[in-house]
């Protein structure tokens, strides 16, 4: 299983040098986080509109599993938020990492900057291969 934050999924439905690792990510089963996908909705929303938007988002939800923010998870994410250098919503894409012993696929700079909280690939490298 592999986590996913809005970048990861942000690099797939863009079609952008991480697409295919994350295409593989989603074949080998992962999950998302409902905060980061509602950050994936509102970009995509910006960028092309809702009708759009939310065709896109129903297509990446079919090819993964999504987890609400439980209490549990809110209180993990906020204790991370509170430690300071990750966004609300990247605190849930490593809480729920973290929940699952798993790998998160990003290319955000502030979660691969994170000190072994959680296992990161680094999506970023993807372009340089």
């Amino acid at each position: 299983m592999n986590v996913l934050d809005a970048w990861a999924a942000m690099a797939f439905l863009q079609g952008e040098v991480a697409a295919p690792r994350v295409r593989r990510a989603l074949q080998d089963g992962a999950v998302i986080s409902e905060v980061n996908l509602g950050e994936v909705l509102y970009t995509l929303v910006r960028r092309q509109g809702e009708v759009d938007a939310l065709e896109a988002i129903g297509d990446l939800r079919a090819m993964l599993s999504t987890e609400g923010p439980s209490w549990e998870l809110t209180r993990h994410a906020a204790l991370i938020k509170a430690a300071g250098g990750l966004s609300y919503a990247d605190a849930f894409a490593v809480a729920t990492a973290q929940r699952h012993s798993a790998p998160l696929l990003t290319g955000d700079p502030e979660i691969i900057a994170l000190d072994n909280a959680v296992e990161v690939i680094d999506l970023r490298k993807e372009a340089n291969e």
